[in-house]
């Protein structure tokens, strides 16, 4: 869907309520209305000055960011990144108060030892970004699950790691509902986790 040139702001798959309470319906409309549109905007400016570009998807611009032109790879970098990012975020949403299961749950336990710890770590790396950016639950090379954070709109493609679940910590995903408080939102974001995406990203070969 946001695969390539030129980008397009499709509609969510669910009205910007349906994540209320835990995310509200004014900041699901500008987070994904103005900021990702925003985003879309400016990437495809970028790209409209290198047609060579626009026949590489968005994931392999990312995935090999060093090798874009240098007149091309900030821009990709922050508005492709920053397209990638939010639609990963947006599409990992469902309120359904899922939780971990199948394979995934299996994994997280084996390296955790539980669901109570995983959580707990996950809460710190959400806190420990600086600023604005990302935390991330990812799959490396071997198969093995890992918390990473990214800044501003880096992506954990060009470090060659497949993504399961994001929290966008912007300060814009939480400050009208949630103020200055990070961590309440980070414990309602827990609650609208589309965990059956997750392991789906999991399993699939």
């Amino acid at each position: 869907m946001y695969d390539y040139f030129p980008f397009v702001n499709y509609p969510l798959p669910y009205s910007f309520e349906e994540m209320e309470p835990y995310i509200d319906i004014q900041t699901m409309y500008l987070h994904h209305d103005k900021h990702l549109q925003t985003y879309i905007d400016n990437l495809n400016r970028t790209l409209s000055e290198f047609p060579a570009l626009q026949k590489i998807s968005l994931e392999n611009m990312l995935t090999d960011i060093e090798r874009m032109p240098e007149g091309a790879k900030q821009s990709i970098r922050n508005n492709g990144g920053g397209v990638y990012n939010h639609c990963f975020y947006f599409a990992g949403l469902i309120n359904m108060g899922m939780k971990p299961y199948g394979k995934l749950e299996e994994q997280i336990i084996k390296q955790y030892g539980s669901l109570a710890v995983f959580f707990e770590q996950w809460e710190k790396a959400a806190l420990s970004v600086f600023g604005s950016g990302y935390a991330w639950l990812v799959l490396d090379g071997e198969g093995n699950l890992k918390m990473i954070t990214t800044a501003n709109q880096n992506t954990p493609l060009e470090l060659h790691l497949k993504p399961l679940i994001v929290i966008d910590v912007w300060e814009h995903a939480y400050y009208l509902k949630h103020k200055n408080l990070r961590a309440n939102y980070i414990k309602d974001w827990l609650e609208v986790v589309n965990w059956e995406r997750a392991e789906r990203l999991f399993t699939e070969e």
